[in-house]
C-alpha cells in the first residue's frame, strides 16, 4: 500500500514537473544531445562488463547508484551499502571504496560550476562577496570535519557495519523531510547562496555532522539545515552542492591515506572506474535536482527514505543481509 501511494505521488510530482521551466537552469533538451551518447555509451559498457567481467559490472552499477544517489536527499553511503552487501562486493577495502569514488561527485560539481567557479577564482581578491561566501562554506565545512576526524575509526568499523543503523537513519530522516515540508512556510532570508550568513552557514554546517550516520544522507541534513536557517529550497539544495567539494573532497583524501596499506592495483583499477562513473551519472542528477526543487517538495524523498528503511529492516529480520 506504501509503495503504491508512494508511486502514485511521484507520478503526479513528475506530470508537474514538466511544467516547471526555471530560466537560471539550462534544460534538459538544451543538453541531451551531449547527454544522450553519455547514457547510451555507459549502457553498452555495463552491458559489456557484466558480460565479461561480472565484478567489473558491479563496480560500474555502485559507480551509478553513487553518481545518483549523492545529490538527492535519500544517503548515497546507504545505498552504496546496502547495494554493495546485496551484490557480494568484495573490493570495498573496509568501506574505502563507498567513500573514495564520492571523488566523482566532486569532480562532477566542478564541472557544473565551472565557470562561476572560475569566476569566483578571479575575482576572490578584489570581491568582498565571493571571500565572504567562501568563508560560509569553510565555516559550514569546520564541525562535520572535526567530528568526522575525532570519530572516523568508530564511524567505519561500528556504524558502516550495522545495516540496522542504516535502515533507521533512512526512515528518521524521511520523516524529517516530510515533517519540514509541512510546516508552516515563512518568507526565504536568503536567496541566493552568496547572500547567505555565517550563522546559517554554521547552522548547516552542524545539521551536516549527523550525515555522519550512514543512512543519514550529507546533501539532506545540509537542505534540512539551510530550510531551517531561512534558506529557500534551490538556495539551499545549491549551497550543498557547493558544500560538497571540500567535505567530499576531505573525506576521500582522509579515507585514502589511511587506506593505503590495504591497496592492491587491482582496487585501484575498481576505484577509478567507480569514480569516473560516479562524476558521470551525477553531473546529470545535478541539473536534474535543480529544476526539481524549483518547483517541487521534498516529501517524495522522503516517502522514498521510509520505504527503503522498511525494506532493509526487513531484510535484516529475514537475513538476508
Amino acid at each position: 500500500m506504501l509503495v503504491a501511494l508512494l508511486l502514485e505521488y511521484m507520478r503526479k510530482e513528475l506530470d508537474r514537473m514538466g511544467k516547471v521551466t526555471p530560466t537560471s537552469v539550462p534544460s534538459f533538451v538544451s543538453r541531451s544531445r551531449h547527454i544522450v551518447p553519455i547514457l547510451v555509451g555507459c549502457a553498452v559498457v555495463l552491458i559489456l562488463m557484466l558480460a565479461l567481467v561480472p565484478s567489473w559490472g558491479i563496480v560500474v552499477i555502485l559507480g551509478i547508484v553513487e553518481g545518483l544517489t549523492e545529490f538527492l536527499p535519500i544517503s548515497s553511503t546507504a545505498h552504496l551499502l546496502l547495494v554493495a552487501d546485496l551484490l557480494g562486493f568484495q573490493g570495498s577495502i573496509g568501506g574505502t571504496f563507498e567513500i573514495f569514488i564520492q571523488l566523482g561527485a566532486i569532480l562532477a560539481v566542478v564541472a557544473y560550476y565551472a565557470r562561476d567557479l572560475l569566476a569566483q577564482a578571479r575575482s576572490v581578491s578584489t570581491s568582498a562577496t565571493t571571500r565572504r561566501f567562501w568563508i560560509a562554506i569553510l565555516i559550514a565545512f569546520l564541525p562535520a570535519a572535526v567530528v568526522g576526524l575525532t570519530l572516523r575509526s568508530w564511524i567505519k568499523q561500528v556504524l558502516f557495519e550495522s545495516p540496522s543503523v542504516i535502515a533507521w537513519a533512512l526512515i528518521l530522516g524521511g520523516v524529517a523531510l516530510i515533517v519540514l515540508e509541512r510546516l508552516p512556510k515563512r518568507a526565504a532570508a536568503a536567496q541566493d547562496v552568496q547572500d547567505i550568513s555565517f550563522g546559517q552557514a554554521l547552522g548547516i554546517g552542524v545539521a551536516q555532522v549527523l550525515a555522519l550516520v550512514p543512512g543519514v544522507s550529507r546533501s539532506g541534513a545540509s537542505m534540512i539545515g539551510g530550510l531551517l536557517g531561512g534558506l529557500d529550497r534551490r538556495t539551499a539544495t545549491a549551497f550543498s552542492f557547493y558544500l560538497a567539494i571540500p567535505t567530499l573532497g576531505a573525506a576521500t583524501l582522509v579515507d585514502l591515506l589511511g587506506s593505503l596499506n590495504q591497496i592492491t592495483g587491482s582496487d585501484v583499477a575498481r576505484l577509478l572506474v567507480g569514480t569516473a562513473v560516479a562524476g558521470v551519472v551525477a553531473w546529470i542528477s545535478i541539473g536534474w535536482l535543480l529544476r526539481y526543487v524549483a518547483g517541487h517538495s521534498f516529501i517524495a524523498f522522503g516517502i522514498y527514505r521510509i520505504v527503503v528503511g522498511a525494506l532493509v529492516l526487513a531484510l535484516v529480520a529475514a537475513g538476508r543481509i
